[in-house]
This record gives C-alpha cells, sequence and structure tokens, in this order.
C-alpha cells in the first residue's frame, strides 16, 4: 500500500526547496497567494505541481488583470510592483487545497513564461490573456487571438481600450440601426 505523504506548508516549502523565488505572500480569506518573479513562473509550478506535500495537480485557470488607474496618473498601480499582474489558479485534488501563484508584469514588456510544458491545459487560458490584455507568453506553441480577429487593433481588457457603443436593435429602431451596417444600401 503507497502511503501519501503529510499536507506541506507551501511557504515553508519554498523556502526550503527554492530559497529567494517566493517574492512574499499574502493569505485572505483562507487562501494563499504566492509572489514570484515572472521569469520563475514555470519553477515554481513544477515545484508547486511535484512537491511531496503539495501536489498542486490541476491548473484550473489563468487570469490577469490590468492595474492602471488613469485618475492618479500614469505608471501609479498602488502597491502593485508593475501595471499587469498574471494569476495561476491552483488545485491539489490531493489534499483538497486551493493556491494562487501571482507574477506582476510591465508595459513596456509584458511578457511571461509558458507554462503549457506543465499544464497543456494553460494553452488556451494563455490565449485568451493574450488576445484580451495583451500579455504574451514566452515558448507558446501557438500564441495567436483566440477570440478576436487577427486584424483587430489592441486589448478590450486594458483600462485604458477606448469604450465602444453601439445602440442595441430592437423592433422599435431596427430599420434605423440597420442603415448604418456596413451591409446596408443607402
Amino acid at each position: 500500500m503507497a502511503h501519501i505523504a503529510a499536507a506541506a506548508d507551501p511557504v515553508a516549502a519554498f523556502e526550503e526547496q527554492l530559497p529567494g523565488v517566493l517574492k512574499g505572500t499574502h493569505e485572505f480569506r483562507g487562501e494563499l497567494t504566492l509572489f514570484v518573479a515572472p521569469s520563475d513562473v514555470p519553477k515554481a509550478a513544477r515545484f508547486l505541481r511535484d512537491a511531496k506535500g503539495l501536489i498542486y495537480n490541476f491548473l484550473s485557470d489563468i487570469s490577469a488583470v490590468d492595474y492602471y488607474e488613469p485618475a492618479r496618473g500614469h505608471g501609479d498601480y498602488g502597491d502593485r510592483p508593475e501595471r499587469f499582474g498574471v494569476s495561476y489558479h491552483l488545485y491539489s485534488m490531493l489534499y483538497n487545497r486551493r493556491i494562487r501563484l501571482k507574477t506582476f508584469v510591465n508595459e513596456d514588456a509584458p511578457v511571461v513564461p509558458t507554462l503549457v510544458p506543465v499544464w497543456p491545459s494553460a494553452d488556451w487560458l494563455e490565449r485568451e490573456i493574450f488576445d484580451m490584455m495583451g500579455i504574451s507568453f514566452e515558448g507558446h506553441p501557438n500564441m495567436r487571438r483566440v477570440l478576436l480577429s487577427e486584424d483587430w487593433e489592441g486589448h478590450p481588457h486594458r483600462r485604458d481600450y477606448p469604450l465602444g457603443y453601439e445602440t442595441v436593435m430592437f423592433s422599435f429602431n431596427a430599420d434605423e440601426i440597420s442603415k448604418h451596417k456596413p451591409f446596408a444600401e443607402e
């Protein structure tokens, strides 16, 4: 019969096995976030996936946030070191625990190494972030837009992206709206 190792403390495990990789931690309502540099994301992800007592073997999601605040002025991101944050939401099926791995990237070169070699399911999640936020994933096998057309300009989930406007079509205004559509004839 195989022995299952006791659940380990992720912060202590990082400090012991990967000294210097962990840049900080934050716990909120029982969920732990580990902060690492962008270049250390693959190393940290492999460690969380493979280390005894951790085994975060399921990548449930990748999300990105734009901390740009135009009211405060360019380059002011509150208490964050860079404009964009990329979060990897991991789950250990063995220990029934969740953890978040997070990194920050600057707006001039928003690049993070891909996690497709660690979790193949990262493929489309990274492409969605590339498409909507403009954060590129170095080493990704197919880094191209997944939701918007290839000729689309900009990234709609960035906070400085101009808001568009189109009147919603109803039965009472359908004729007026149809006149302005590209397929309409004068």
